[in-house]
């Protein structure tokens, strides 16, 4: 198992992660590892920017996963995984730690950014979690840009798609070509608070409705100024039941754990299901961490008045 962070660091900080899996550098090669350092590291220098000039820790993660689903290399919005019916259906979930007030969507198909739709749900208060077609009809009406399935679908989810199929299984989308994962955002703002975003396609070859830890609050997200902010990636269905992101909290609040020995702990919970992955947490104080037991998670870090420290590989700190 991997951790890593600094346990001095204390401020506004933001951290992100692509997904964790069989990320290798003879998997990504030198072009797309390069990319996607320089992806994650423009996406924290101008998320500190916007925390040190006084943004809320909602807002800025909110528009770094936005800005991750856009980018069709992640399995989030553009370029997520297929279902066994070659369709496209998203999870997301944005928390405010200020107030745990919490918005997230499950199995819709036509909206662009389903993390944007959460934050509509968040504002609106009247419920937490939206899902299929209630779902997109709210995006409708809160004007919530929209689009068609074939804008979201690329040609490597339609090839990863055919190989699960031929070999007769569901997939995380890296164990197929190494194409990359769930995306998240954690970050803590001036004021202290903290949020959590996460946003995911699934998995390749699902049955359609589908629902994994991303959009489970307490599984996949969480996020509360009295303990820390959390974003999973990975097995969804092994986090929900290792009620992951809940057991970060609770060995913070209730064991006095410090926040990586946390995130093992929970980390330890899914293992013991068979499950794998990791995630990105900050403390309350802003302390940074990033745990996973794969081979690889695509994980970045900031923290007031640093430089963005962004990592893909387990040989990496």
């Amino acid at each position: 198992m991997r951790a890593v962070g600094s346990a001095d660091a204390v401020g506004v900080a933001l951290a992100l992660h692509g997904g964790a899996g069989r990320i290798a550098r003879d998997r990504l090669g030198e072009r797309r590892d390069r990319a996607l350092r320089e992806v994650l590291a423009t996406l924290l220098r101008e998320g500190l920017a916007r925390l040190e000039a006084g943004a809320s820790a909602l807002d800025v993660a909110q528009l770094a996963v936005c800005a991750l689903e856009d980018d069709a290399q992640f399995n989030a919005g553009r370029g997520s995984a297929l279902t066994a019916d070659g369709t496209v259906e998203m999870d997301a979930a944005l928390m405010d730690g200020r107030t745990r007030a919490a918005g997230a969507v499950a199995c819709v198909r036509g909206v662009r950014n389903p993390i944007v739709l959460a934050r509509r749900i968040l504002d609106d208060g009247r419920h937490v979690l939206l899902s299929g077609e209630g779902a997109e009809r709210f995006a409708r009406e809160s004007g919530v840009e929209l689009v068609q399935q074939a804008w979201l679908v690329t040609r490597e989810r339609e090839r990863e798609l055919t190989s699960a199929r031929a070999a007769g299984r569901v997939s995380l989308d890296r164990d197929e070509t190494g194409t990359l994962g769930t995306v998240g955002a954690v970050a803590r703002d001036a004021d202290g608070h903290l949020a959590a975003a996460t946003s995911t396609g699934g998995m390749t070859n699902q049955l359609p409705g589908r629902i994994g830890d991303s959009p489970i609050l307490g599984a996949g997200t969480w996020a509360d100024d009295a303990s820390c902010a959390v974003s999973a990636t990975g097995r969804g269905e092994r986090f929900v039941r290792a009620a992951f992101a809940h057991e970060v909290d609770a060995g913070m609040r209730l064991a006095a754990l410090s926040l990586r020995a946390a995130c093992e702990n929970a980390l330890a919970r899914v293992a013991a299901l068979g499950g794998g992955g990791g995630c990105i947490a900050l403390a309350r104080s802003g302390e940074p961490v990033a745990v996973f037991d794969t081979t690889g998670m695509v994980r970045g870090w900031i923290c007031a008045g640093g430089s963005p420290r962004v990592a893909l590989y387990a040989d990496e700190s």
